[in-house]
Protein backbone atom coordinates (compact mmCIF):
# COMPACT_ATOMS: atom_id res chain seq x y z
CA UNK A 1 0.00 0.00 0.00
CA UNK A 2 1.27 3.46 -0.87
CA UNK A 3 2.53 5.45 2.08
CA UNK A 4 0.09 8.20 3.05
CA UNK A 5 1.56 11.63 3.67
CA UNK A 6 0.04 13.28 6.73
CA UNK A 7 -0.65 16.70 5.25
CA UNK A 8 -3.18 17.34 8.02
CA UNK A 9 -0.41 17.71 10.61
CA UNK A 10 0.59 21.00 9.00
CA UNK A 11 -2.90 22.46 8.50
CA UNK A 12 -2.69 24.69 11.58
CA UNK A 13 0.93 25.90 11.06
CA UNK A 14 0.11 26.59 7.39
CA UNK A 15 -2.93 28.65 8.39
CA UNK A 16 -0.79 30.71 10.77
CA UNK A 17 1.93 31.29 8.16
CA UNK A 18 -0.63 32.27 5.50
CA UNK A 19 -2.29 34.70 7.91
CA UNK A 20 1.05 36.36 8.61
CA UNK A 21 1.83 36.77 4.90
CA UNK A 22 -1.65 38.13 4.16
CA UNK A 23 -1.54 40.61 7.04
CA UNK A 24 1.94 41.70 5.94
CA UNK A 25 0.64 42.24 2.40
CA UNK A 26 -2.41 44.19 3.61
CA UNK A 27 -0.17 46.34 5.79
CA UNK A 28 1.93 47.15 2.73
CA UNK A 29 -1.17 47.92 0.69
CA UNK A 30 -2.58 50.38 3.22
CA UNK A 31 0.78 52.05 3.92
CA UNK A 32 2.46 52.00 0.51
CA UNK A 33 -0.32 51.31 -1.99
CA UNK A 34 0.13 50.00 -5.50
CA UNK A 35 2.71 51.23 -7.97
CA UNK A 36 -0.05 52.16 -10.38
CA UNK A 37 0.58 51.77 -14.09
CA UNK A 38 -0.49 54.04 -16.90
CA UNK A 39 -4.01 52.59 -17.03
CA UNK A 40 -4.78 53.38 -13.38
CA UNK A 41 -3.02 56.71 -12.89
CA UNK A 42 -4.79 59.92 -13.93
CA UNK A 43 -2.45 62.39 -15.59
CA UNK A 44 0.02 62.71 -18.45
CA UNK A 45 2.31 59.84 -19.40
CA UNK A 46 4.99 61.06 -21.77
CA UNK A 47 7.78 59.03 -23.35
CA UNK A 48 10.79 61.04 -24.44
CA UNK A 49 14.24 60.19 -25.73
CA UNK A 50 17.35 62.28 -25.35
CA UNK A 51 19.29 61.84 -28.57
CA UNK A 52 21.66 63.43 -31.07
CA UNK A 53 20.31 65.20 -34.19
CA UNK A 54 21.82 63.62 -37.32
CA UNK A 55 19.98 65.01 -40.34
CA UNK A 56 17.21 67.30 -41.61
CA UNK A 57 14.91 65.89 -44.28
CA UNK A 58 12.61 68.03 -46.43
CA UNK A 59 10.26 67.47 -49.38
CA UNK A 60 9.48 70.01 -52.11
CA UNK A 61 7.38 67.91 -54.49
CA UNK A 62 3.65 67.56 -55.06
CA UNK A 63 1.33 65.44 -52.98
CA UNK A 64 2.35 64.07 -49.61
CA UNK A 65 5.51 62.38 -48.41
CA UNK A 66 5.61 60.54 -45.10
CA UNK A 67 8.80 59.36 -43.41
CA UNK A 68 8.50 56.55 -40.88
CA UNK A 69 11.33 55.02 -38.87
CA UNK A 70 10.99 51.62 -37.19
CA UNK A 71 13.45 49.41 -35.32
CA UNK A 72 14.62 47.82 -38.59
CA UNK A 73 14.05 50.23 -41.48
CA UNK A 74 13.25 53.71 -42.78
CA UNK A 75 10.10 53.85 -44.91
CA UNK A 76 9.16 56.65 -47.32
CA UNK A 77 5.55 56.81 -48.48
CA UNK A 78 4.36 59.00 -51.35
CA UNK A 79 0.62 59.68 -51.65
CA UNK A 80 -1.80 62.17 -53.12
CA UNK A 81 -3.71 62.84 -56.34
CA UNK A 82 -0.80 64.46 -58.19
CA UNK A 83 1.91 61.85 -57.58
CA UNK A 84 2.44 58.16 -58.16
CA UNK A 85 1.47 56.19 -55.07
CA UNK A 86 4.49 54.26 -53.86
CA UNK A 87 6.28 53.04 -50.74
CA UNK A 88 10.04 52.72 -50.51
CA UNK A 89 11.72 50.90 -47.61
CA UNK A 90 15.39 51.20 -46.69
CA UNK A 91 16.34 48.25 -44.51
CA UNK A 92 19.13 48.79 -41.98
CA UNK A 93 20.81 45.55 -43.01
CA UNK A 94 21.11 46.86 -46.58
CA UNK A 95 21.90 50.43 -45.54
CA UNK A 96 24.06 49.94 -42.43
CA UNK A 97 25.08 53.58 -41.82
CA UNK A 98 23.21 56.85 -41.54
CA UNK A 99 25.22 58.09 -44.52
CA UNK A 100 23.83 55.22 -46.61
CA UNK A 101 20.29 56.08 -45.52
CA UNK A 102 20.85 59.75 -46.35
CA UNK A 103 22.09 58.94 -49.87
CA UNK A 104 19.15 56.62 -50.50
CA UNK A 105 16.64 59.25 -49.36
CA UNK A 106 18.32 61.97 -51.44
CA UNK A 107 17.98 59.78 -54.52
CA UNK A 108 14.19 59.98 -54.27
CA UNK A 109 12.55 62.83 -56.28
CA UNK A 110 12.11 66.15 -54.44
CA UNK A 111 13.61 64.78 -51.21
CA UNK A 112 16.55 66.70 -49.71
CA UNK A 113 18.73 65.53 -46.81
CA UNK A 114 21.11 67.79 -44.89
CA UNK A 115 23.42 65.52 -42.91
CA UNK A 116 25.09 66.73 -39.72
CA UNK A 117 28.88 66.67 -39.70
CA UNK A 118 30.46 63.42 -38.54
CA UNK A 119 27.21 61.40 -38.59
CA UNK A 120 27.61 59.59 -41.91
CA UNK A 121 29.47 56.57 -40.47
CA UNK A 122 27.17 56.03 -37.47
CA UNK A 123 25.07 52.84 -37.55
CA UNK A 124 21.60 53.40 -39.00
CA UNK A 125 20.03 51.07 -36.41
CA UNK A 126 20.60 53.83 -33.83
CA UNK A 127 17.98 56.08 -35.47
CA UNK A 128 15.16 57.01 -33.11
CA UNK A 129 11.86 55.46 -34.26
CA UNK A 130 8.82 57.61 -35.03
CA UNK A 131 6.10 56.41 -32.67
CA UNK A 132 3.60 59.23 -32.51
CA UNK A 133 3.03 62.61 -34.10
CA UNK A 134 3.23 64.08 -37.57
CA UNK A 135 5.62 62.09 -39.78
CA UNK A 136 4.86 64.03 -42.97
CA UNK A 137 7.81 65.92 -44.43
CA UNK A 138 7.52 69.19 -46.35
CA UNK A 139 9.60 72.27 -47.03
CA UNK A 140 9.88 72.60 -43.27
CA UNK A 141 12.65 70.11 -42.41
CA UNK A 142 12.03 67.08 -40.23
CA UNK A 143 14.92 66.35 -37.87
CA UNK A 144 16.16 62.78 -37.49
CA UNK A 145 17.82 61.73 -34.24
CA UNK A 146 19.96 58.83 -33.10
CA UNK A 147 20.69 57.15 -29.79
CA UNK A 148 24.18 57.28 -28.26
CA UNK A 149 26.57 54.89 -29.98
CA UNK A 150 28.52 54.10 -26.80
CA UNK A 151 28.61 54.85 -23.08
CA UNK A 152 31.01 57.70 -23.80
CA UNK A 153 28.23 59.53 -25.67
CA UNK A 154 25.71 59.33 -22.83
CA UNK A 155 24.84 62.82 -21.65
CA UNK A 156 21.83 62.34 -19.36
CA UNK A 157 20.80 60.36 -16.29
CA UNK A 158 17.46 59.70 -14.66
CA UNK A 159 18.36 62.03 -11.78
CA UNK A 160 19.15 64.86 -14.19
CA UNK A 161 15.82 64.27 -15.96
CA UNK A 162 13.98 64.55 -12.63
CA UNK A 163 15.84 67.76 -11.79
CA UNK A 164 14.95 69.29 -15.16
CA UNK A 165 11.19 68.95 -14.57
CA UNK A 166 9.88 71.21 -11.84
CA UNK A 167 6.63 72.91 -10.92
CA UNK A 168 4.33 70.06 -11.93
CA UNK A 169 3.53 68.46 -8.59
CA UNK A 170 3.84 64.70 -8.23
CA UNK A 171 6.19 63.34 -10.92
CA UNK A 172 7.67 59.91 -11.50
CA UNK A 173 10.39 59.09 -14.01
CA UNK A 174 11.28 55.59 -15.19
CA UNK A 175 14.03 54.44 -17.52
CA UNK A 176 12.80 52.53 -20.55
CA UNK A 177 15.31 49.74 -21.07
CA UNK A 178 17.92 49.53 -22.42
CA UNK A 179 19.31 52.47 -20.49
CA UNK A 180 21.81 53.19 -23.27
CA UNK A 181 18.95 54.63 -25.37
CA UNK A 182 18.34 57.45 -22.85
CA UNK A 183 14.60 56.88 -23.17
CA UNK A 184 12.37 57.81 -20.23
CA UNK A 185 8.72 57.47 -19.25
CA UNK A 186 7.61 60.59 -17.38
CA UNK A 187 4.36 60.55 -15.43
CA UNK A 188 2.73 63.65 -14.03
CA UNK A 189 -0.31 63.20 -11.80
CA UNK A 190 -3.40 65.28 -12.55
CA UNK A 191 -4.76 66.70 -9.28
CA UNK A 192 -7.77 68.23 -11.04
CA UNK A 193 -6.87 71.85 -10.28
CA UNK A 194 -5.65 72.90 -13.75
CA UNK A 195 -8.35 72.83 -16.49
CA UNK A 196 -5.62 72.93 -19.16
CA UNK A 197 -3.47 70.34 -17.46
CA UNK A 198 -2.86 68.17 -20.54
CA UNK A 199 -1.36 70.87 -22.75
CA UNK A 200 0.40 72.70 -19.92
CA UNK A 201 2.06 69.58 -18.50
CA UNK A 202 3.24 68.42 -21.92
CA UNK A 203 4.73 71.84 -22.71
CA UNK A 204 6.43 72.18 -19.33
CA UNK A 205 8.02 68.73 -19.58
CA UNK A 206 9.49 69.48 -23.01
CA UNK A 207 10.62 73.00 -22.09
CA UNK A 208 12.31 71.79 -18.92
CA UNK A 209 14.21 69.06 -20.76
CA UNK A 210 15.18 71.37 -23.61
CA UNK A 211 16.50 73.95 -21.16
CA UNK A 212 18.63 71.27 -19.50
CA UNK A 213 19.87 69.23 -22.48
CA UNK A 214 19.31 71.43 -25.55
CA UNK A 215 16.30 72.06 -27.78
CA UNK A 216 17.60 69.84 -30.57
CA UNK A 217 18.26 66.83 -28.31
CA UNK A 218 14.77 66.10 -26.97
CA UNK A 219 12.50 63.78 -28.96
CA UNK A 220 8.86 63.39 -27.93
CA UNK A 221 7.99 59.80 -28.79
CA UNK A 222 4.57 59.38 -27.24
CA UNK A 223 2.15 61.26 -25.00
CA UNK A 224 -0.92 59.71 -23.38
CA UNK A 225 -3.47 61.31 -21.11
CA UNK A 226 -5.53 59.24 -18.68
CA UNK A 227 -8.53 61.04 -17.20
CA UNK A 228 -9.41 60.73 -13.52
CA UNK A 229 -12.86 59.34 -14.33
CA UNK A 230 -11.41 56.71 -16.66
CA UNK A 231 -8.78 55.54 -14.14
CA UNK A 232 -11.40 55.32 -11.35
CA UNK A 233 -13.77 53.39 -13.59
CA UNK A 234 -11.04 50.97 -14.61
CA UNK A 235 -10.02 50.37 -10.99
CA UNK A 236 -13.61 49.76 -9.94
CA UNK A 237 -14.20 47.43 -12.89
CA UNK A 238 -11.10 45.38 -12.05
CA UNK A 239 -12.22 45.03 -8.42
CA UNK A 240 -15.76 44.00 -9.42
CA UNK A 241 -14.34 41.53 -11.93
CA UNK A 242 -12.39 39.72 -9.21
CA UNK A 243 -15.45 39.69 -6.91
CA UNK A 244 -17.64 38.33 -9.71
CA UNK A 245 -15.09 35.58 -10.33
CA UNK A 246 -15.17 34.58 -6.66
CA UNK A 247 -18.99 34.57 -6.63
CA UNK A 248 -19.26 32.41 -9.75
CA UNK A 249 -16.71 29.93 -8.40
CA UNK A 250 -18.66 29.75 -5.12
CA UNK A 251 -21.88 29.07 -7.04
CA UNK A 252 -20.30 26.42 -9.26
CA UNK A 253 -18.55 24.63 -6.38
CA UNK A 254 -21.73 24.61 -4.28
CA UNK A 255 -23.61 22.89 -7.13
CA UNK A 256 -20.89 20.36 -7.89
CA UNK A 257 -19.99 19.59 -4.27
CA UNK A 258 -21.33 20.79 -0.93
CA UNK A 259 -21.34 24.25 0.57
CA UNK A 260 -18.26 23.55 2.69
CA UNK A 261 -16.30 22.60 -0.42
CA UNK A 262 -17.47 25.77 -2.16
CA UNK A 263 -16.39 27.98 0.74
CA UNK A 264 -13.05 26.18 0.94
CA UNK A 265 -12.43 26.73 -2.78
CA UNK A 266 -13.26 30.44 -2.53
CA UNK A 267 -11.04 30.83 0.54
CA UNK A 268 -8.17 29.21 -1.37
CA UNK A 269 -8.39 31.49 -4.40
CA UNK A 270 -8.97 34.55 -2.19
CA UNK A 271 -5.78 33.52 -0.38
CA UNK A 272 -3.92 33.36 -3.70
CA UNK A 273 -5.18 36.78 -4.77
CA UNK A 274 -4.12 38.35 -1.46
CA UNK A 275 -0.69 36.71 -1.60
CA UNK A 276 -0.15 38.06 -5.11
CA UNK A 277 -1.32 41.52 -4.06
CA UNK A 278 1.15 41.50 -1.16
CA UNK A 279 3.95 40.43 -3.48
CA UNK A 280 3.08 43.16 -6.01
CA UNK A 281 2.92 45.82 -3.30
CA UNK A 282 6.24 44.99 -1.61
CA UNK A 283 8.22 44.42 -4.82
CA UNK A 284 6.78 47.68 -6.25
CA UNK A 285 5.86 45.82 -9.42
CA UNK A 286 3.76 47.99 -11.69
CA UNK A 287 0.04 47.36 -11.21
CA UNK A 288 -1.50 47.46 -14.66
CA UNK A 289 -3.80 45.52 -16.98
CA UNK A 290 -1.24 42.70 -17.27
CA UNK A 291 -1.23 42.34 -13.48
CA UNK A 292 -5.03 42.00 -13.42
CA UNK A 293 -4.75 39.37 -16.16
CA UNK A 294 -2.16 37.46 -14.11
CA UNK A 295 -4.38 37.47 -11.00
CA UNK A 296 -7.41 36.21 -12.93
CA UNK A 297 -5.27 33.56 -14.63
CA UNK A 298 -4.06 32.28 -11.27
CA UNK A 299 -7.60 32.18 -9.90
CA UNK A 300 -8.54 29.89 -12.77
CA UNK A 301 -5.45 27.74 -12.32
CA UNK A 302 -5.99 27.42 -8.58
CA UNK A 303 -9.67 26.48 -8.78
CA UNK A 304 -8.89 23.83 -11.39
CA UNK A 305 -6.35 22.22 -9.07
CA UNK A 306 -8.77 22.47 -6.15
CA UNK A 307 -11.63 20.82 -8.08
CA UNK A 308 -9.38 17.88 -8.98
CA UNK A 309 -8.42 17.45 -5.33
CA UNK A 310 -12.03 17.67 -4.16
CA UNK A 311 -13.13 15.06 -6.71
CA UNK A 312 -10.61 12.63 -5.25
CA UNK A 313 -11.73 13.44 -1.69
CA UNK A 314 -15.35 12.77 -2.62
CA UNK A 315 -14.48 9.44 -4.26
CA UNK A 316 -12.40 8.34 -1.29
CA UNK A 317 -15.21 9.32 1.07
CA UNK A 318 -17.63 7.03 -0.80
CA UNK A 319 -15.16 4.16 -0.72
CA UNK A 320 -14.31 4.62 2.97
CA UNK A 321 -17.45 5.98 4.69
CA UNK A 322 -16.50 4.67 8.11
CA UNK A 323 -12.95 6.04 8.21
CA UNK A 324 -12.04 9.29 9.90
CA UNK A 325 -12.46 12.18 7.48
CA UNK A 326 -8.95 13.46 8.19
CA UNK A 327 -7.55 10.12 7.04
CA UNK A 328 -9.63 10.36 3.87
CA UNK A 329 -8.26 13.85 3.21
CA UNK A 330 -4.64 12.75 3.69
CA UNK A 331 -5.14 9.72 1.44
CA UNK A 332 -6.77 11.78 -1.34
CA UNK A 333 -4.08 14.47 -1.26
CA UNK A 334 -1.35 11.81 -1.40
CA UNK A 335 -2.96 10.18 -4.45
CA UNK A 336 -3.12 13.45 -6.40
CA UNK A 337 0.29 14.74 -5.30
CA UNK A 338 2.11 13.24 -8.31
CA UNK A 339 -0.33 14.75 -10.78
CA UNK A 340 -0.08 18.13 -9.05
CA UNK A 341 3.73 18.13 -9.21
CA UNK A 342 3.87 17.13 -12.88
CA UNK A 343 1.21 19.63 -13.97
CA UNK A 344 2.70 22.50 -11.99
CA UNK A 345 6.27 21.77 -13.13
CA UNK A 346 5.24 21.61 -16.78
CA UNK A 347 3.38 24.90 -16.55
CA UNK A 348 6.23 26.53 -14.67
CA UNK A 349 8.64 25.71 -17.50
CA UNK A 350 6.58 27.91 -19.80
CA UNK A 351 6.29 30.66 -17.21
CA UNK A 352 10.04 30.62 -16.52
CA UNK A 353 10.75 30.79 -20.25
CA UNK A 354 8.62 33.92 -20.44
CA UNK A 355 10.46 35.37 -17.47
CA UNK A 356 14.00 34.75 -18.76
CA UNK A 357 13.45 35.46 -22.46
CA UNK A 358 11.13 38.49 -22.35
CA UNK A 359 11.36 41.91 -20.76
CA UNK A 360 9.38 44.77 -19.22
CA UNK A 361 5.66 44.09 -18.66
CA UNK A 362 5.81 40.51 -19.97
CA UNK A 363 8.59 39.67 -17.49
CA UNK A 364 6.48 41.09 -14.64
CA UNK A 365 3.48 39.10 -15.90
CA UNK A 366 5.52 35.88 -15.85
CA UNK A 367 6.89 36.60 -12.36
CA UNK A 368 3.38 37.24 -11.02
CA UNK A 369 2.21 33.97 -12.59
CA UNK A 370 5.09 32.06 -10.99
CA UNK A 371 4.29 33.37 -7.51
CA UNK A 372 0.60 32.71 -8.07
CA UNK A 373 1.20 29.12 -9.19
CA UNK A 374 3.25 28.36 -6.09
CA UNK A 375 0.55 29.91 -3.93
CA UNK A 376 -2.22 28.11 -5.84
CA UNK A 377 -0.64 24.69 -5.36
CA UNK A 378 -0.06 25.39 -1.68
CA UNK A 379 -3.57 26.76 -1.05
CA UNK A 380 -5.30 23.74 -2.58
CA UNK A 381 -3.70 21.50 0.04
CA UNK A 382 -3.37 23.71 3.07
CA UNK A 383 -6.28 26.15 2.71
CA UNK A 384 -9.12 24.54 0.75
CA UNK A 385 -8.67 20.99 2.05
CA UNK A 386 -7.87 22.18 5.55
CA UNK A 387 -11.10 24.18 5.70
CA UNK A 388 -13.20 21.21 4.53
CA UNK A 389 -11.55 19.00 7.16
CA UNK A 390 -12.21 21.63 9.85
CA UNK A 391 -15.85 21.96 8.76
CA UNK A 392 -16.37 18.19 8.88
CA UNK A 393 -14.73 17.99 12.28
CA UNK A 394 -17.10 20.63 13.64
CA UNK A 395 -20.07 18.83 12.08
CA UNK A 396 -18.99 15.55 13.70
CA UNK A 397 -18.71 17.28 17.09
CA UNK A 398 -22.21 18.67 16.77
CA UNK A 399 -23.55 15.26 15.75
CA UNK A 400 -21.93 13.57 18.73
CA UNK A 401 -23.10 16.30 21.07
CA UNK A 402 -26.66 16.05 19.75
CA UNK A 403 -26.63 12.28 20.07
CA UNK A 404 -25.37 12.56 23.62
CA UNK A 405 -28.18 14.96 24.55
CA UNK A 406 -30.74 12.70 22.87
CA UNK A 407 -29.51 9.70 24.83
CA UNK A 408 -29.65 11.65 28.07
CA UNK A 409 -33.23 12.81 27.40
CA UNK A 410 -34.60 9.29 26.90
CA UNK A 411 -36.21 7.78 30.04
CA UNK A 412 -34.48 4.71 31.46
CA UNK A 413 -36.01 1.41 30.40
CA UNK A 414 -37.83 -0.46 33.22
CA UNK A 415 -36.17 -3.56 34.53
CA UNK A 416 -38.31 -6.59 33.85
CA UNK A 417 -39.21 -8.59 36.98
CA UNK A 418 -38.53 -12.28 37.05
CA UNK A 419 -41.55 -14.60 36.86
CA UNK A 420 -41.92 -17.04 39.72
Amino acid sequence: MKRVIRFSRFFLPAAIISSIFILFGLFGYFTKGFNLGVDFQAGVNQTVQLAYPVANVSYSGKGNAELRISETAVTLIFSGAEVDQKTVAFDFSTYPTIGDIAKALSAEPSVAVALEAGQDTVASKLLVPTYQGNTFISLKPMTLHRAPASDAELFASIDEVRQAITGLGKISVQTVKPASNQRYLIRVEDNGKDPNFTSNARAMILSGLEAKFGANKVVELKTDFVGARYSQTLSRTAFLLVLATLALILFYSAIRFKIEYAIGAVLAIAHDALIMIGFIVWTRMEFNSSTIAAILTILGYSINDTIVQFDRVREERKLRPNDRFVDVIDSALTMTLGRTIITTAATMLTVLSLFFFTKDSMKDFALALFIGMVSGTYSTIYIASAFVEWWQRQADKKTKKGQKHADAAQPPKPIASEQP
